[in-house]
């Protein structure tokens, strides 16, 4: 009886922390990419796959409001503290590690070998997709790709980022599993390159509430916050 009490307070509180978020519109901008940004528009909007009554990416969207921000620093300054995310980019950077700009095509073998590294991630098995090994990448010309590297130009991370209006979107993002912050490095420097080009309102990594607790953490500590999200197509 306790347990089931406990559940429906969570329930309910949960669903008054859902009503209370700050909204954001997003807008899909056609002329930026036509087939694509039509496409992610349709999966964005598209019925949840649980809760038929609400759109698919609505409630929950984890952003960061890059126009809060000056400048980068005063972004790293906004993720300082103890086990924040600027603690653990600096860790990172200490490693040698660092953000580039990537051909998918030139880390064939490693992007293969970052996606079968583990057998699970987020408490489920691997999908097949990442499984298999992909011998050639299109490049969509609204997305820019994103790597971490070691000290010798190895790829340990990757990020794909789409640009779709007035906001950026991670569509897809991996590394290894070590304790470099290399996650830390790739998200962070990304935001902070997009804060600096002042073309987008927003930077968003999937939604809050659907992520396990170690997931919605690392996106906590990196800046993002629960929006509702309501979106646009023009």
């Amino acid at each position: 009886m306790k347990s089931l009490l406990s559940t429906v307070s969570n329930h309910v509180a949960t669903v008054r922390q859902v009503l209370r978020l700050p909204v954001a519109h997003l807008y899909f901008d056609l002329a930026i990419a036509p087939v694509n940004v039509r496409s992610t528009y349709r999966y964005y909007t598209k019925r949840h796959p649980r809760y038929k009554i609400i759109q698919h990416k609505s409630w929950g969207a984890a952003l960061i409001d890059l126009q809060r921000f000056q400048g980068r620093s005063d972004y790293v300054d906004s993720i300082k503290g103890k086990n924040w995310g600027a603690h653990h980019i600096k860790r990172a950077r200490s490693r040698g590690y660092t953000l580039a700009r990537i051909d998918r095509n030139d880390h064939v073998d490693a992007i293969h070998a970052i996606n079968t590294s583990v057998e699970a991630r987020q408490g489920r098995p691997m999908d097949q997709h990442y499984l298999a090994k992909q011998r050639c990448y299109d490049k969509l010309s609204n997305f820019t790709y994103y790597g971490v590297l070691d000290s010798d130009g190895k790829l340990v991370a990757y990020a794909n980022v789409g640009h779709y209006g007035n906001f950026h979107a991670f569509e897809q993002l991996m590394g290894y599993r070590n304790n470099d912050g290399i996650m830390h490095l790739l998200v962070g420097d990304i935001a902070a390159e997009l804060i600096d080009q002042g073309l987008a309102r927003y930077l968003m990594y999937d939604t809050y509430y659907g992520a396990l607790p170690g997931l919605r953490q690392f996106k906590t500590v990196l800046g993002f916050i629960p929006h509702r999200a309501i979106y646009h197509l023009r």
